[in-house]
Order: structure tokens, then sequence, then C-alpha cells
């Protein structure tokens, strides 16, 4: 029989680990709920290039409460991960330089020079595609605001131990299943889905590199940056002539 110590464990690790599932979805839930429908009250259309200060702003506003909020849980990082963080200082350095360049010129150059999207359709396009060289100064902060969310459910599900097949499936579907908000924008079904698929096999992915890798956060952070990058870039490459 399980004594009555064993049982009130199990509770008490049960109730942590809902609370902090609840603080992450809540956080996000929030964070996106605001997006929509707090920023247009201000004045300030909810779009990466039409507000670019506005909405970085915004989104460093929301990683500054997801660090304050899950600092002690990111404190324990290297008691789960292979290595410790910044383990080895000079590769940081590197893959930290060289990834800010190249994002910098991608958006400075890169975007500029390919040829210009000709919207055709009745619908408003979503900013992905129509993408301004400033819509990576707000997508870069969501990003980190979201792969911060991301750490904490992997840490969260690591110290209840939870195998890292188990975070992995779990981090998928949640990570999937939370752009389905990307339907309160206006965008049609089809890209709410594509997104969904995507941010399903990215969030399979997230925990292998930030547990198992060295700088995976690093890692982490510049595919998800890439696939933006990449969206941007597929309707200029296949855009027709603008007449």
């Amino acid at each position: 029989m399980l004594s009555r110590f064993h049982i009130g464990g199990i509770a008490a690790q049960t109730a942590q680990l809902i609370g902090r599932l609840g603080q992450i979805g809540a956080i996000w839930i929030v964070s996106d709920v605001g997006y929509y429908l707090l920023l247009p009250v201000l004045g300030i259309k909810p779009g990466y290039n039409e507000g670019p200060v506005a909405i970085t702003l915004y989104y460093t506003f929301w990683a500054g409460i997801a660090v304050i909020q899950f600092w002690p849980l990111y404190s324990s990082w290297s008691l789960y991960g292979k290595w410790s963080t910044f383990e080895n200082r000079l590769t940081s350095y590197v893959l930290w330089s060289l990834s800010f360049v190249g994002c910098i010129l991608f958006a400075s150059y890169v975007l500029p020079s390919l040829p210009t999207v000709n919207w055709t359709e009745s619908w408003n396009p979503p900013d992905v595609r129509v993408a301004t060289p400033w819509y990576f100064l707000p997508k870069s902060i969501e990003i980190l605001f979201q792969q911060l969310l991301v750490v904490a459910l992997v840490l969260t599900l690591a110290t209840q131990g939870y195998s890292i097949r188990a975070i992995a499936i779990s981090c998928a579907l949640l990570f999937g299943c939370t752009h389905i908000l990307l339907g309160f924008g206006g965008v049609p079904l089809g890209y709410v889905i594509r997104f969904m698929v995507s941010a399903t096999i990215f969030g399979f992915c997230f925990p292998y590199l930030i547990l198992k890798v060295r700088n995976g956060l690093a890692y982490s952070y510049m595919i998800h940056w890439l696939y933006y990058a990449v969206s941007v870039m597929l309707p200029h490459i296949f855009a027709s002539p603008v007449k």
C-alpha cells in the first residue's frame, strides 16, 4: 500500500506541474490576446510592418515577465541539460556574433533585393507575406519570448522526471496548439493549420536541442527565426511580376 506521505508527495508534485503549466499557458494566451485586443485600444495597429517599435517593446515586456516568473526554473537548467550554459564562451561568442550578423544582413540586404510581392487576394495579407525589413525587429523579440516559454515548459517537465521523448511529444502538442491563436489575426484557416503543423514539428525538436546539444537554445532560436525568414522569402521568390 502507498503511504499517506507518498500519496501526499505525488499530489504535491502533480499540483506543482499543473501550476507551472498553467502559468506558461496564461502568459502565452494573455500576451496573444493583448496583442490583438489591447494594442488596438491603445491606438497601435497589430501589425509587425506598421508598428515595429511599439510591438518590439510589447514583446520585450513579455520576455521580461517570462524571465522574472521562471528564473528559479531557469537556474536549474544545468541539472537537466547535458552541458552547462555558456560552458565554452568562445564558441558562444562566435555563434552569437555570426547569428546576429546573419539576421542583420538578411533583413537589411537580402530581403530588400527580392522581387516585390504582387498581392491580388481580396483579404488582407498576413505580415509574413508582405514583410518589410522592419518586420524582423519585433519578430526576433517575439521568437525570444516564445523560446523562453518553451525552455520553461521543457524544464518543468524535466523536473517532474519525464523522459526526453515524453517531453518532446508534450512540447510538440502544446506548442502546436498554441498557434491556433493565430486565428485571431483574421488569416485563412490554411495559414493557421500550416503554422500549427510547423510548430508541432519544431516543438518536438526543441527539447532535444535545449537539453542535449551544447548551445542548444541558440540553435533552437535560429531554427525558429529561419522558419520565418524562409516564409518571408517564398512569396518574393515566386511572386508574379508587378504590372
